[in-house]
């Protein structure tokens, strides 16, 4: 069983920067891809950035160049550090894990980290 467990969520101002950990239950390189997706009060679950195995990183829009996703291989974790924050990116965070095993595609999700930015 694959558990992934958030930490790093809090309240911050606007301007300010997070950094959101996602600890794996198994190496990293065992998923085809992490990443992260968030989820605001009232609107659906969207991508933030994903991390596919050998290939470039994916961001949404609404964070390119102020949001950077990284794997720690040492420490089976995949990071999300969090720059000039801003009102709209409150929501809960959640980390994801995809395998892709002969044609089957499993996803897995951590129980989500909040992230609070007031302006």
């Amino acid at each position: 069983q694959v558990q992934l467990v958030e930490s790093g969520g809090g309240l911050v101002q606007a301007g300010g920067s997070l950094m959101l950990s996602c600890a794996a239950s198994r190496s990293v390189f065992s998923f085809n891809a992490m990443g992260w997706y968030r989820q605001a009060p009232g609107k659906q679950r969207e991508l933030v950035a994903t991390m596919p195995l050998g290939s470039i990183s994916n961001y949404a829009d609404s964070v390119k160049g102020r949001f950077t996703i990284s794997r720690d291989t040492a420490k089976n974790t995949v990071n999300l550090q969090m720059s000039s924050l801003k009102p709209e990116d409150t929501a809960v965070y959640f980390c994801n894990a995809v395998q892709k095993w002969l044609g089957v595609e499993r996803d897995y999700w951590g129980q989500g980290t909040q992230v609070t930015v007031s302006s």
